[in-house]
């Protein structure tokens, strides 16, 4: 490799293909230092991290190329000359990914092969590409444009080109983490000054760059580039020792929020990063009446009327409507709810313990009127547990537990916040699909397809139908007995994916039920995971559509108790 000269998106593939098949993550992380630390040019140092760890666009810039998973299915089945329903689709399910499909149809189809070509490309030439994906809306463009693109490329890179366009993970088993790890390896950095660097960036691009340069002391932050969310983990997983330690509020049934406000101008980010501004036009105009302090704030938003937050379910009405109607708005009216500030007079101050950003927050809140979680001292289980049920009353999910003393942890899942909640329900299900597992659980078919039954539902022809994913909850010897099972349960075969003759009953617990058009049973469950495996039961005995609609009804109009926000609040204007 010739590090004077710029660096191909080949190159960045044959690294990010030799990541997916090394085993360990010491390993996998030197491989990308070294890659990281011969790049020459800033640059395409920038490039290569952006793509490895965030897609085609940095998380901070707000793009996406917008091309959906058919269009490219449709498309590659153009140019391999194949019929999409009779070939392309099967192929798909055989490999298990469209991706590693298109791959290997490209590499062995005549058809293909004459059309592609290895002109090697340069990344900024592939991040032109995507730019032009993303500022095109004519939908026949986008497809030339996807076209002529993969003429000049192997099917590696093509594969690694579809991943990286869908700003999600590579599949390699070389997250976020990792590519920190490497930047900071590369170039002999403190890890923990790399993470802060990300954390205040939010671009992985510009923190290897100034990893390289020796300025990560330079790092700042902006306004309207958000951060990474602090996350929290199951109380059940973390040993608490001294619960005085902690504060509790309540765990709102809501969606995750970063407000950025400067004067008049507002964007709010979801937990993906992603901006939803314009799905909420009240928040928008409520925060703009209160000539506030340029501010960063964390919190939810709720369906909030008659002083009761609503189910998620009517938030989803809300969500990804870029111009909601005047009689969506009246319907589901929406509310800010913040728990913590990270931002603030110009600085970030998620450095500061958690009892100091709280009194700056009901400090501006107090000032200018914004609705705030309520928090209460704790120091039992009974503390925990009253506030647990109350919570529940409010219909609120149930409990988050903040540590007192800790800092905003952008990313992480650790101890310093804790979540107390119950499921929302459980559904006896029947396996339909075992999908082999990655990792330590390679060599076992450990992630599996569950269904409902619909076979005396007069809307389908099945008999079973999916309504969720699962691959935790149970134990290494119940996996072990599945997997003896479904040896002799298996009708089909399709690469890493089996089609079994319903047989295992799983009793699956979820935190929720919710809407999605796109599935067959129009639903689908929230973390589902095992509760049990009913060997005393039959296929006979699985639940059906018909219960999940009415446990869907049931959670829509059961009975809330009103709550206050915070004593001064009632959303009024300043």
């Amino acid at each position: 490799m010739n590090s004077t000269t710029p660096h191909t998106f080949y190159e960045l593939c044959s690294l990010a293909q030799s990541i997916l098949e090394t085993r360990g993550s010491n390993a996998k992380i030197k491989l990308c230092a070294e890659y990281f630390a011969s790049v020459e040019h800033e640059e395409d140092l920038r490039l290569a991290a952006q793509y490895l760890g965030e897609g085609a666009f940095s998380d901070v810039s707000s793009k996406r190329a917008s091309v959906g998973y058919r269009t490219i299915a449709v498309l590659a089945s153009d140019f391999c000359e194949i019929d999409y329903e009779l070939v392309f689709k099967p192929s798909k399910t055989a490999t298990g990914s469209s991706s590693e499909t298109i791959q290997k149809l490209m590499e062995n189809l005549p058809e293909a092969r004459s059309k592609w070509s290895d002109d090697r490309m340069s990344l900024k030439e592939i991040a032109a590409i995507y730019e032009e994906l993303y500022i095109t809306s004519n939908r026949d463009r986008k497809k030339q444009i996807i076209l002529d693109t993969w003429s000049k490329m192997t099917p590696l890179e093509v594969k690694f080109f579809i991943r990286i366009m869908g700003q999600g993970s590579l599949r390699i088993g070389f997250e976020t983490k990792s590519v920190v790890n490497a930047i900071a390896k590369a170039f002999d950095k403190d890890p923990e000054a790399v993470r802060y660097a990300h954390m205040i960036t939010g671009s992985l691009g510009e923190t290897a760059v100034l990893a390289k340069q020796g300025n990560l002391n330079k790092a700042t932050f902006e306004l309207f580039h958000p951060l990474s969310f602090m996350l929290a983990s199951a109380i059940e997983s973390r040993a608490v020792e001294n619960l005085e330690e902690y504060i509790a509020e309540e765990k709102f049934d809501g969606m995750r929020c970063q407000a950025h406000i400067s004067g008049q101008k507002v964007e709010l980010y979801s937990r993906d990063l992603n901006v939803v501004t314009s799905s909420f036009p009240e928040i928008v105009q409520f925060f703009q009446e209160r000539n506030m302090p340029d501010v960063v704030l964390d919190g939810e938003i709720c369906v909030f009327k008659d002083d009761t937050i609503l189910p998620f379910q009517l938030l989803q009405k809300r969500m990804g409507v870029k111009k909601p109607s005047k009689k969506l708005l009246d319907q589901y009216p929406v509310l800010f709810i913040a728990y913590d500030i990270i931002y603030v007079n110009s600085s970030p101050i998620f450095e500061k313990p958690l009892t100091e950003r709280r009194e700056i927050l009901e400090r501006i809140a107090g000032e200018y009127h914004l609705p705030v979680t309520t928090q209460k001292q704790i120091s039992s289980e009974d503390d925990v547990e009253e506030l647990f049920e109350q919570a529940l009353a409010h219909g609120n999910e149930g409990l988050m537990l903040k540590k007192k003393d800790s800092t905003y942890e952008y990313g992480q899942r650790r101890k310093s916040w804790l979540k107390v909640k119950k499921p929302s329900g459980s559904l006896d299900t029947v396996i339909l699909y075992a999908h082999a597992g990655s990792g330590k659980r390679g060599g076992t078919y450990s992630d599996f397809t569950l269904g409902i039954s619909v076979k005396d539902d007069e809307r389908y022809e099945e008999e079973f139908i999916p309504i969720g994913k699962a691959y935790g909850g149970y134990s290494n010897e119940e996996l072990a007995e599945i997997n003896k099972r479904i040896k002799v349960l298996t009708l089909e075969r399709f690469g890493p994916t089996l089609l079994l003759k319903p047989d295992i009953i799983v009793e699956l617990e979820f935190e929720d039920i919710q809407v999605n058009k796109r599935t067959k049973a129009k639903y689908t469950l929230r973390l589902p995971r095992f509760k049990a495996i009913r060997w005393d039961l039959s296929v006979k005995d699985a639940d059906t559509l018909k219960d999940v609609e009415r446990m869907y009804q049931q959670k829509l109009n059961e009975v809330r108790e009103t709550q206050s926000i915070n004593p001064s609040f009632r959303y009024k204007k300043k």
